[in-house]
């Protein structure tokens, strides 16, 4: 069976450009996040997992919770509903948080911004922040959005990530290499 990104591509794709078309990317956005909270839920899996249910009930299940969150409201719309429906007759309703993760990527990209998670050892503080989200918008040439984690086991340094571009400046991963070094 195709992993779960090759079939949300399809489905992220159309939806993309139906959501340009429109001009209503954000609102695509929104609804598709609502939606695939709804079925990465464990209880709302559990429901759509029930044999009982055809398809028609797992499409309005989905769409009712989602349309109840903050911009999950387009999924009430003809179009949404239409997705839910055509997704849960091909049984893709659980593939949900990868159309929406790559729906994302495509509106990221058309909109000329990249996602950046900055993950060190320690807090960083405001100033730094806002000097590697410089530096990395003149490197990268797009807006950057940035994400700051704390990951304690990294022990000093930081990783950045910028879509498949991966910066490992970590204390971790040179002791890693270092051993490496040394033992092999």
């Amino acid at each position: 069976m195709a992993d779960s990104s090759t079939i949300a591509r399809p489905y992220a794709k159309a939806l993309f450009d139906l959501a340009s078309g429109e001009r209503k990317l954000q609102a695509w956005s929104d609804a598709l996040a609502a939606a695939a909270a709804v079925v990465a839920d464990a209880n709302a899996a559990r429901w759509l997992a029930n044999p009982g249910f055809d398809d028609g009930a797992r499409a309005t299940l989905v769409g009712s919770v989602a349309s109840a969150v903050k911009g999950g409201e387009l999924l009430t719309s003809p179009a949404g509903k239409n997705l839910l429906k055509l997704l849960a007759e091909n049984d893709r309703l659980t593939v949900l948080p990868e159309i929406a993760t790559q729906f994302e990527q495509l509106k990221a990209e058309a909109e000329n911004k990249v996602n950046v998670t900055v993950t060190s050892a320690t807090p960083i503080d405001q100033a730094l922040a806002d000097q590697i989200k410089k530096s990395l918008e003149q490197k990268l040439k797009r807006t950057v959005e940035l994400t700051l984690a704390v990951d304690a086991s990294l022990i000093g340094g930081a990783v950045i990530q910028a879509d498949d571009m991966v910066i490992d400046g970590s204390v971790r991963t040179r002791l890693q290499r270092l051993t490496e070094a040394i033992v092999g």
